[in-house]
């Protein structure tokens, strides 16, 4: 049998718990959330803003990640009421040197700590399901907000980390304490 036509089983995104929210697979109806970031000021530290089919290849891609990678975007959603509020998950596109942590919640949600409180449940899945030491952040040097919540994720700047472009910060999380 060619290796390169070997079937193979789909990973199992699961489905994380946390206080106050519940993050899952992403799916076709929290596109629309994602084309209205791209398409905002809110998108300028990712390269935006960008049209709508802009937005589909970038969202589809890192959504494919879990089938290519086994990990991906997930949807973070309040457990009480079901609403959308963001994405944290470990995305890897081509372009990037490593796994990375990353974020982007709803205007709604900023300020609330949810996106640390997805992205601590995130590092601990991680953590035991592929058994890494550390992942990482790469942040836009503009990104302020970005950048404090990773170092309160309890990060610190790796300055001899690769980032996509030369100008990115690296945030390296050290795993090893969790799970």
């Amino acid at each position: 049998m060619n290796v390169a036509a070997t079937p193979f089983a789909t990973p199992v995104v699961p489905v994380l718990v946390t206080e106050r929210l519940v993050l899952s697979a992403p799916v076709l109806a929290d596109f629309e959330h994602i084309a209205a970031f791209h398409a905002s000021d809110r998108a300028v530290w990712e390269g935006g803003p960008r049209h709508r089919h802009h937005a589909w290849r970038i969202w589809a891609a890192d959504v494919a990640l879990w089938m290519l990678r086994g990990h991906g975007p997930f949807r973070v959603a309040d457990r009480e009421t079901g609403a959308w509020l963001g994405e944290v998950g470990i995305v890897r596109g081509d372009e990037f040197p490593e796994a990375a942590l990353a974020w982007m919640v709803a205007p709604e949600a900023e300020g609330r700590g949810i996106a640390a409180e997805a992205a601590r449940a995130v590092m601990v899945w991680a953590r035991r399901q592929f058994g890494w030491d550390d992942l990482i952040s790469i942040i836009d040097p503009g990104n302020s907000r970005s950048i404090a919540l990773a170092l309160r994720l309890g990060g610190r700047v790796d300055p001899k980390r690769a980032g996509i472009d030369l100008s990115d910060v690296v945030i390296v999380h050290d795993l090893r304490g969790l799970a």
